[in-house]
C-alpha cells in the first residue's frame, strides 16, 4: 500500500486522533501513541501538528464537519411521502438528538467539558456545532417556511432545541440512560429517540400553518 502523503495523511491522522482521544481522554493521550496508531513518524504528525493542543483542535473541526454532515437541515427530512414541514421538523430534531446520544458523541462531549478551562476556544467551538449551528439551521427553516420574523424565528429556534435535548442529554452525559452504541442511522430513528415527545413540544411552539406549503 502505497504511503500516505499530504493532505490524505493529515485527515487519516485525524481520523486516529479521534480514536485515540476517545479512548484515553486528552491527558492520557500522547502524540508516541498517535503516530504509533496511525503508522506514520513522530515527524511527520509534529509537521502537520506542532503540539497536543492543535491536533485536538484539528480532531474537533473534524467531528464538527462530521456531524453537522450527518445532521444535515430540516429541508433534507422533507420527502415526498413526507411534505408535511412540521412533520420534517420533528424527525430532524429527533436526529439531533440521536446523533447526540452515541457513545462517540456523548464521550466527544464530556472531553470537551473537561478541557472547556484550559482551552475554552477549543470547547466554545464544539459548542458552535453542536448546538449553534443546529439552532441557526432550524430558525433559518422557521423563517422560510412560517414566515416569522429573525427575532422570532431565533427564539422559537431555541426552545425547540432545549426541549428536544433536556433531559436525554443530561442523562446520557451523567451516565444515566444507555447511549446510542453504533453509529446511529436515519433508518433507526423512531427506535433510538421518543419521537412522539419532541413531536408534541416541536408542535406545541410552532405557530399554527407555515406561510407557504
Amino acid at each position: 500500500m502505497a504511503a500516505r502523503r499530504g493532505e490524505k495523511l493529515r485527515e487519516h491522522i485525524l481520523m486516529t486522533a479521534k480514536d485515540v482521544f476517545l479512548e484515553a481522554g486528552f491527558e492520557r493521550t500522547s502524540m508516541d501513541v498517535v503516530a504509533q496508531r496511525a503508522e506514520t513518524s513522530k515527524r511527520s504528525l509534529y509537521a502537520h501538528f506542532p503540539s497536543k493542543d492543535a491536533l485536538f483542535s484539528g480532531v474537533v473541526a473534524l467531528v464538527r464537519e462530521l456531524y453537522l454532515d450527518r445532521l444535515g437541515s430540516p429541508e433534507h427530512y422533507v420527502t415526498p411521502d413526507r411534505a408535511d414541514p412540521a412533520d420534517a421538523l420533528v424527525r430532524y430534531c429527533g436526529r439531533l438528538l440521536q446523533l447526540l446520544l452515541w457513545t462517540s458523541s456523548l464521550r466527544t462531549l464530556r472531553m470537551g467539558i473537561a478541557e472547556a478551562e484550559r482551552v475554552p476556544e477549543i470547547a466554545s467551538g464544539y459548542y458552535e456545532a453542536v448546538f449553534e449551528a443546529p439552532t441557526a439551521r432550524i430558525s433559518a427553516y422557521l423563517s422560510r417556511t412560517w414566515g416569522l420574523t429573525q427575532e422570532e424565528a431565533r427564539e422559537t429556534a431555541e426552545a425547540i432545541v432545549g426541549r428536544t435535548v433536556h433531559p436525554e442529554l443530561v442523562q446520557g452525559l451523567l451516565g444515566v440512560r444507555a447511549p446510542i452504541a453504533e453509529q446511529p442511522s436515519k433508518t433507526a430513528l423512531a427506535t433510538d429517540v421518543d419521537l412522539d415527545r419532541i413531536a408534541a413540544s416541536v408542535r406545541q411552539l410552532l405557530p399554527r400553518k407555515p406561510a407557504r406549503s
